[in-house]
């Protein structure tokens, strides 16, 4: 496995970043507060632990938290907190009084990030350079305030790096046997493990969890998706997503069976399709996130997309007017011709459930699998995670959670905004606890020699 970001660097020394030498009101001293952002430097999935320190006892100060993302948004998040009788705050273990949070939450400066006020609905934070880090100014200021952050200077503050590629992850485009996408490689020798990873309706190019991934020790290829209509045929369709696998399972620093499928929304449905139906490929396991079973065997993309379209008169929408699509597939249908024959997946799979997912079916699909598996004998496959009031975009840990989010639909070019779902602290509690799992779920498969699949092909 791949050590986390900061010890790569070597140790980091403590950097305190004050930009302004504020005196506070309630003071009897110059000395000015010290805010401290430790690591530095750290990969997106990692801890830091923000301190203040040189507060008198008992002020109550806001720490304030800014991005500005690549879309050109500002996206912030502050906390209330009273300093102790040493004159400190630390984020790691005292209670936020209010705020976009409360109570202890060590990450919650980033968790609970939204768009500032008066920014364009439905925005939601993405990375597409993963070269760069995502730079988050941390600051502290006096009092306990809730706006005009940028209309007062703060005591203190400190800029920290989140990273979703660790030093030495390399990044190759891949344009080969008409397959697009990206392949980040672990540093070191090799050989690896490799998946095979998948988003949703979206489509487009999304690197940043392929380069976490690599991260953590996986080869890993970020599959652009074909447009509907590209490919003239459902074989040709599922030739690509083959192609794309051995193209991972073939590279010279891929451990070639131990390769697995991670998948979330649509591109956990593509992940169930081909452990069914492929006669190519064999996948070690799998991880499907929010994902259903309902795609036709046979049928092109552009075929689903119409199947999806002829039941848009079941679309909902909520007091905001934001669309809800998770009835356009329901109920679940009973014809395996309409849906993935997963009886057929002989390998383990890790099902990943947002129970407030408003975007599609994912816990009755989820429930169906079960079934599906159980009539099978194949219970021993199969995990599932369940997260109540969680939503359909379920990301590595401390993303900030968005519940609506702007969305051109596919058939028609209209813009939209679909409600996703989820509140923003069992949301951010599930992507922690689900990314933990995940890394483990992926650790026990494709590296322990112990893994069940593992010890049926040694017998």
């Amino acid at each position: 496995m791949i050590g986390c970001f900061s010890l790569r660097r070597g140790a980091l020394r403590s950097v305190y970043f004050t930009t302004r030498q504020v005196q506070l009101s309630t003071m009897s001293q110059t000395i000015p507060p010290i805010l401290s952002v430790l690591p530095t430097r750290a990969l997106v999935d990692e801890k830091f632990k923000v301190l203040v320190e040189n507060l008198p006892a008992g002020s109550p100060v806001t720490l304030h938290s800014l991005h500005h993302s690549e879309d050109k948004d500002y996206w912030e998040a502050y906390a209330h907190y009273i300093s102790d009788h040493r004159g400190t705050v630390s984020v790691a273990e005292d209670l936020s009084f209010g705020g976009t949070y409360a109570g202890i939450e060590p990450m919650g400066l980033l968790w609970s990030m939204r768009p500032v006020p008066g920014s364009q609905k439905g925005r939601r934070l993405r990375k597409t350079d993963v070269h760069s880090p995502m730079l988050v100014n941390i600051s502290v200021y006096s009092g306990h305030i809730a706006e005009g952050f940028r209309e007062q200077p703060p005591l203190a503050s400190a800029l920290t790096e989140r990273w979703y590629m660790a030093p030495g992850v390399r990044r190759i485009d891949i344009r080969e046997k008409g397959v697009r996408g990206t392949l980040f490689i672990p540093p070191g020798p090799g050989p690896f493990p490799g998946l095979m990873d998948m988003w949703g309706i979206g489509g487009g190019l999304i690197e940043r969890r392929s380069a976490l991934l690599a991260s953590h020790g996986y080869v890993s290829l970020a599959l652009e998706y074909f447009s509907p209509g590209e490919l003239k045929s459902a074989e040709l369709e599922f030739k690509y997503f083959e192609a794309a696998f051995n193209i991972v399972k073939d590279h010279p620093q891929v451990i070639p069976d131990r390769v697995g499928i991670f998948g979330i929304s649509l591109g956990a449905t593509f992940t169930m399709y081909l452990a069914a139906e492929s006669t190519i490929i064999k996948p070690w396991c799998c991880v499907c996130v929010n994902g259903g079973h309902f795609y036709p065997r046979g049928e092109t993309l552009s075929a689903f997309y119409k199947m999806i379209m002829r039941n848009s008169h079941k679309v909902r929408v909520d007091e905001n007017d934001h669309q809800i699509w998770r009835d356009v597939t329901l109920p679940i249908t009973s014809d395996l011709s309409r849906k993935v024959d997963v009886r057929k997946i002989n390998c383990p799979v890790l099902l990943v459930s947002g129970h407030d997912d408003q975007n599609i079916p994912a816990v009755e699909s989820a429930e169906d699998v079960a079934q599906m598996m159980h009539t099978a004998g194949k219970d021993h496959l199969l995990t599932r995670l369940h997260y109540p009031d969680t939503g359909h975009v379920i990301e590595p840990p401390y993303s900030p959670h968005f519940r609506a989010t702007n969305f051109i639909i596919e058939s028609t070019k209209a813009k939209a905004i679909l409600l996703m779902g989820g509140q923003t602290k069992p949301h951010s509690d599930a992507q922690e606890d689900s990314w933990r799992k995940i890394l483990a779920f992926l650790q026990q498969h494709l590296y322990s020699t112990s893994s069940p699949k593992a010890k049926m092909m040694i017998t």
